[in-house]
């Protein structure tokens, strides 16, 4: 199981992060720096997995960011890449070669995706069509409620 996602920029800035296990806010600010600094001090070359603490870290690099998942020690790492890639597609797919500044202006959606992906930890849903119909779905709801649309 996923313990927590973090996504964050080449400066070490936290653009996102979504915990599936109950941290207290102090140790998930140390654990977001600690991870942070541990994974921007790697070589690009360097494997994308890491052991840190009893968790197993898995992360990869997109443009200018970086998404890291921690999971539990026997967990897949190749598939936890997977469900990194599958985000990032899906990212992309909505976004239109999403890039950092979508995630910032629009992190509501990226955490929607993001929920339609993933339940508690565990992947939800694995095809990509049926979640950008989900997130269409939401789209035409939160335009059918806007002031001025027509409806009340």
């Amino acid at each position: 199981m996923m313990q927590f996602m973090l996504l964050f920029s080449r400066q070490g800035k936290l653009r996102l992060q979504k915990w599936y296990v109950a941290y207290q806010d102090k140790m998930k600010k140390k654990v977001a720096r600690e991870l942070t600094t541990a994974i921007l001090t790697r070589k690009p070359k360097m494997c994308s997995f890491l052991e840190w603490k009893d968790l197993k870290i898995v992360y990869k690099r997109y443009a200018s960011l970086y998404f890291c998942c921690a999971v539990e020690e026997d967990d897949n790492e190749l598939l936890t890449l997977e469900i990194i890639h599958r985000y990032v597609e899906l990212l992309d797919k909505y976004f239109g070669s999403v890039c950092e500044l979508d995630i910032i202006f629009n992190f509501e959606k990226a955490y929607f995706i993001l929920d339609e992906l993933l339940v508690g930890g565990e992947i939800q849903e694995t095809s990509k069509k049926s979640v950008l119909k989900a997130i269409a779905a939401e789209d035409m709801l939160q335009e059918d409620g806007r002031p001025g649309s027509g409806t009340i």
